[in-house]
C-alpha cells in the first residue's frame, strides 16, 4: 500500500492495469532473468489518484500433481462421471460430446458414462462419480 499526504492508504491491487505482458515481450526481460521459467506475466498498474505506476509480476511459487481419480474396480460402465475439459480444448470436447457427454452448467463439468470416459482416455479428468 502507498500513502500520500492527506489521503488514506491506496491498495496497489486496486490500481487499474494498463498493460499485461507475457514473458519474453519487451518490458519483461529483466524479470525473466530474475525469475526464469517461474515468470507468468508482468503487469503495469496505474493509480491516477496518486500519479503512480506500479510494476507487478506473477510468478509460480508452487507446483503439485493433482491426485488422479481412482475408480473402484467394480465401477459399472454405465455409471455417470463428471469430467473436467477446459473451454479451449475444442477437439476433446467434441469427442466427448460425440460419445454422449452432457454439460452440467451448475457444476461446470461434462457428464459421461464411466465406460465411455475410459474408452476416450479421459480417466485422469474424472473428478466425481455419482447419479
Amino acid at each position: 500500500m502507498t500513502t500520500t499526504p492527506n489521503t488514506a492508504p491506496v491498495p496497489v491491487h486496486l490500481a487499474g492495469i494498463s498493460k499485461k505482458l507475457a514473458p519474453g515481450q519487451p518490458g519483461t526481460k529483466r524479470y525473466q532473468r530474475q525469475f526464469g521459467d517461474a515468470l507468468v506475466c508482468v503487469r503495469y498498474r496505474i493509480q491516477p489518484e496518486t500519479s503512480r505506476r506500479y510494476t507487478t509480476v506473477e510468478i509460480v511459487v508452487d507446483e503439485k500433481q493433482l491426485p488422479r481419480f481412482q475408480a473402484p474396480n467394480d465401477t459399472p460402465d454405465d455409471m455417470i462421471v463428471a469430467l473436467v475439459i477446459a473451454y479451449g480444448e475444442t477437439e476433446l470436447r467434441q469427442r466427448a460430446k460425440q460419445a454422449g457427454a452432457q454439460w452440467d452448467q451448475s457444476r461446470k463439468v461434462w457428464l459421461l458414462p464411466y465406460g465411455a470416459a475410459r474408452k476416450l482416455g479421459l480417466h485422469g479428468r474424472i473428478r466425481a462419480i455419482g447419479e
